[in-house]
């Protein structure tokens, strides 16, 4: 059930209306005294709380009534609604539990879709441990390559709420898949009939974002000689998806913050108010919280954007899915260049091994770039070695106290050290000080795989 806390008679008529007709069941207060009454008779899954009682326009009423009604029924889920909205007071309202805010006067149809979506996502889910065929008996996880727990782990969550229109931001390293998961929250929506829209945010600068997302009339500056239609309207009734949100300039991030807010925005050079139904999911490889303490990005849209947050490990995480990239990689790549390739154990072990600070993406360069410089069709130890160039960054930084051993770290550099010579053995006993017994020796101990070969 969704209870209305509101003074004004006309807004609990209003909202109730709508909500019943929507087959929702409804009750309503017009005081905290009546509204805790209902709270302590009946259950109640989501309250919509006005933020000012009385003459008050501070806000300090609702965000009063919000921290008590979060501490006493924390699962009961809040949106705040208010005709007298700030950035601050949104920011103070997500901070203490609030799953959304509504400006008055709202949009029936971008209420409704709130309601709906956290509704949805505060249904209880029973506990499961899914294996990968389970998940792929009941979601398009088709282009996703991967076993490792944590991961499937990320896809039954990104199941879970693909069907909702909550806001998703991704977070990961450079190359780790952020793309392939948001077409996959797309695919397994309720809009995968509609438009994805993909949008690199690091790619639009300060002066065309305007233009790029919200589009312009013929006129409207110097070189705009035809109409354009923004990624916004593209995005209608779909998805977009905002890649690199954290390249982001502040003054940009103010005129996003409007349109995911209000559903609202002007094409450029006209005066004209347009709404636009999307959901939206964001990616970056950055940390937001520490950009929100150097004010480099808005407190407020980071709460706007992340009501749902994936963190996707890094590959080093999950290595034992390493061989299933590799051979995912190779049979396709047998279809693109008409060879039946394969690899050898050696070279598949070698491969799990590899730092890889570029991720999936590293990998599959190092793949592809082996295929096609190697004559061979069963591709060798050596001929990964040959095409790999170690990143100076990994090479250069040592870990932290605590988190390896001296052994660990011995294996680790005759791996680097054994990839940037190529797998020569003089060279890479010279580098690290041994004789070439002594090298053979450790080879042999820790099982990394060499070539005879000089």
């Amino acid at each position: 059930m969704i209870l209305i806390i509101d003074d004004d008679i006309a807004v609990r008529t209003s909202l109730s209306l709508m909500l019943k007709q929507a087959k929702l069941e409804v009750a309503s207060a017009a005081t905290p005294t009546d509204a805790f009454d209902i709270l302590r008779q009946q259950t109640i899954g989501l309250v919509i709380l006005d933020m000012n009682f009385s003459n008050n326009t501070t806000g300090d009423d609702g965000l009063k009534m919000l921290d008590i009604i979060k501490k006493r029924y924390p699962s009961v889920s809040v949106i705040l609604i208010t005709g007298w909205a700030t950035i601050d007071l949104a920011v103070k309202g997500m901070k203490l539990g609030a799953s959304d805010f509504i400006n008055k006067p709202w949009q029936n149809a971008h209420l409704l879709q709130s309601v709906k979506t956290i509704l949805n996502l505060s249904e209880k889910v029973t506990p499961s441990v899914n294996t990968r065929k389970k998940l792929d008996a009941q979601f398009d996880f088709s282009h996703i390559i991967g076993e490792d727990p944590a991961f499937l782990s990320i896809l039954e969550t990104i199941g879970r709420v693909a069907p909702t229109d909550a806001s998703v931001l991704i977070m990961g390293e450079s190359g780790t898949g952020k793309e392939l998961i948001a077409e996959a929250i797309h695919h397994n929506s309720l809009r995968n009939k509609k438009p994805f829209i993909k949008v690199n945010l690091g790619g639009v600068s300060t002066s065309l974002f305007e233009s790029e997302m919200f589009g312009h009339i013929r006129g409207a500056f110097t070189d705009a000689k035809f109409d354009r239609m923004g990624r916004f309207e593209m995005a209608n009734k779909g998805t977009i998806f905002l890649d690199e949100i954290g390249d982001l300039d502040l003054s940009s991030q103010v005129k996003l913050l409007r349109v995911l807010q209000d559903r609202t925005y002007e094409v450029l050079g006209s005066s004209r108010t347009k709404t636009v139904d999307v959901r939206v999911v964001c990616a970056t490889n950055r940390i937001l919280e520490e950009m929100v303490t150097k004010n480099t990005f808005r407190e407020d849209l980071l709460y706007r954007i992340n009501l749902i947050t994936l963190r996707l490990p890094a590959l080093r995480e999950r290595p034992n899915d390493i061989p299933l990239l590799v051979h995912h990689f190779l049979k396709n790549m047998s279809e693109i260049y008409n060879r039946p390739l394969s690899i050898t154990p050696d070279a598949l072990k070698w491969l799990k091994a590899l730092p890889l600070p570029g991720n999936i993406r590293q990998l599959k360069n190092l793949v592809e770039r082996t295929v096609l410089v190697s004559p061979n069709d069963k591709l060798q130890l050596i001929d990964f070695q040959l095409q790999y160039t170690p990143s100076v960054k990994s090479n250069s930084q040592l870990p932290e106290v605590g988190s390896m051993t001296l052994e660990q770290m011995e294996v680790s550099m005759i791996q680097r050290a054994m990839a940037f010579h190529k797998g020569k053995i003089s060279r890479v006993a010279k580098s690290l000080g041994l004789t070439r017994s002594a090298l053979y020796r450790r080879l042999e101990k820790f099982e990394i795989p060499f070539s005879e070969e000089e």
